[in-house]
């Protein structure tokens, strides 16, 4: 069995990671390639390219590297149409992977999407192109599938891999002292995105806030998970944005500093999904370069950004994006998030049931709708 896959950024690493391991369960002489990270690599996955060459979010950002990820993607294109796979696998990325999947797909080989595009938030237009890309879509969310039906598109719902890797009930005594935390510090977790851009535009805001609440809070702890690679362009900002400011900084341990933390704040994306699924209350940001964010926010159908409140349908949690994401807004609001312990509560209640709602043994029931797919 020989399957091609491409995920095209550390969420998808680690989507495609969790998703690997339940097809070697299926498959134990499985053999897997294509574009991905260290988390599909621990699974046996070799990459012919590293998943970061696909990390760029924003209109401008990816006119930048466009030759570059469309050279990419013919060389990946060639060598799978030479060297077919049983099915191809494309992981989120739905820029790149829906007009790989559709060349694909005209040759013959079957092509599964993981990971249904955002439609139903903006470019709902992009139904049209799945029908002609994808055999099949490996759904999230529950409404998905019904949605992507009534466009012609077969799809299923196998619920969130994170929400079966992380436990209903955080550990948070044991994250604590696994990162030599005391129980009684005030902690907050400081995530601003795993992509170069992100770092470039959410990152000195967030560490400008950090030292507004160091001087208003001396005693609060700033716990900073960082991705692979990505030190050393968070180093010198925080020396610029945050001198004095004592941070702990950890190698990737996303999961550790979110079930330690009373709080996060955090760049959207993935990762407040993961916060949602510790029950922490957190508030949410993002900047990116003024023109895509002109261009994005037209094709916005929903008033949400965050995907704990898109899930929710509700402003759980603060968001605070582009103009709105200054420091002074970014420490207020994190200021109330640590300290309205009733609303934690309340917030903490809404993330249970959206937990219990994603979690559905995504391994198995993905592995199940692929097997269908090479049978079919």
């Amino acid at each position: 069995m020989q399957l091609a896959l491409v995920a095209g950024e550390t969420s998808g690493d680690l989507l495609a990671g969790l998703l690997l391991g339940g097809l070697r369960q299926r498959w134990p002489a499985l053999q897997t390639a294509g574009i991905g990270g260290p988390r599909m690599a621990a699974q046996g996955f070799t990459a012919w390219w590293p998943h970061d060459k696909l990390a760029v979010r924003g209109y401008v950002e990816v006119l930048r590297h466009y030759r570059e990820i469309k050279g990419i993607r013919d060389a990946l294109a060639m060598r799978l149409l030479r060297e077919p796979p049983r099915a191809f696998i494309g992981v989120d990325a739905p820029d790149f992977n829906l007009g790989l999947e559709r060349r694909l797909k005209a040759a013959g080989i079957k092509t599964i999407h993981f990971v249904c595009p955002s439609i139903w938030a903006w470019r709902g237009g992009r139904a049209r192109r799945m029908a002609e890309s994808c055999d099949h879509v490996l759904c999230l969310f529950p409404f998905e599938p019904e949605l992507l039906h009534s466009h012609g598109v077969s799809a299923s719902y196998v619920g969130h891999p994170l929400a079966d890797a992380i436990p209903l009930v955080p550990p948070r005594a044991a994250a604590r002292s696994a990162l030599g935390l005391a129980e009684d510090d005030l902690v907050l977790a400081v995530l601003p995105g795993s992509r170069r851009s992100e770092i470039q535009y959410i990152a000195p805001v967030f560490l400008q806030t950090l030292a507004r609440l160091a001087r208003q809070r001396p005693a609060l702890r700033f716990v900073l998970p960082v991705v692979t690679g990505l030190r050393e362009l968070l180093a010198p900002l925080a020396v610029a944005h945050a001198p004095g400011v004592q941070l702990q900084w950890l190698d990737g341990q996303s999961h550790a500093a979110l079930a330690a933390c009373d709080a996060t704040l955090i760049a959207s994306g993935t990762a407040t999904l993961e916060a949602a699924l510790f029950k922490r209350p957190m508030v949410i940001a993002y900047r990116m370069q003024a023109l895509s964010w002109q261009l994005m926010k037209r094709m916005r159908y929903q008033p949400w950004v965050g995907l704990p409140n898109i899930l929710c349908r509700d402003f759980v949690v603060p968001e605070l994006i582009q103009d709105d994401c200054t420091p002074e807004a970014l420490a207020h609001a994190t200021l109330q998030a640590l300290d309205d312990t009733a609303n934690a509560g309340r917030v903490a209640r809404r993330f249970d049931e959206l937990h219990l709602m994603l979690r559905r043994d995504t391994a198995r029931c993905a592995t199940d709708a692929i097997a269908q797919v090479l049978e079919g």
